[in-house]
């Protein structure tokens, strides 16, 4: 199994070097991947930053890559509570960031946005100091 980085996961996605897709295109056909949950932020926030998709297109588009049968991630059930939740309109860190935190009791945040779209999401309670 290898690991990939962000960089070889965008190429795939956006296919804007030719080039560097088809070896992408060749990585993703060819081996099992593990993708770690730092790559799949970073890749979340390339393509909303970079590349200008919209959440709905960072959805599908992370939802069809997670879901090959090559790719493996440090938690499944995890990453897909994260789509889900992302989905309701949650920020994708936030979601990441309260999905990890599940197994306490509350999450402190400033985010105020957070606070009232995270509410009655979880049984963690999102909440400011």
């Amino acid at each position: 199994m290898i690991g990939v980085d962000t960089n070889i996961i965008i190429r795939l996605l956006t296919k804007d070097n030719e080039h560097q897709f088809l070896k992408a295109k060749e990585i993703f056909t060819a081996e099992q991947i593990f993708i770690a949950d730092t790559v799949i932020l970073e890749t979340e926030w390339v393509l909303r930053f970079a590349y200008k998709f919209k959440p709905e297109d960072i959805l599908q588009a992370l939802t069809k890559l997670l879901g090959l049968p090559n790719i493996h991630v440090n938690n499944p059930e995890n990453l897909h509570r994260v789509l889900q939740l992302y989905k309701t309109g949650l920020d994708f860190a936030d979601a990441m960031h309260l999905v990890a935190s599940q197994s306490h009791e509350t999450f402190l945040t400033f985010d105020k946005t957070f606070i009232h779209r995270a509410k009655d999401l979880t049984a963690c309670e999102i909440k400011e100091p």
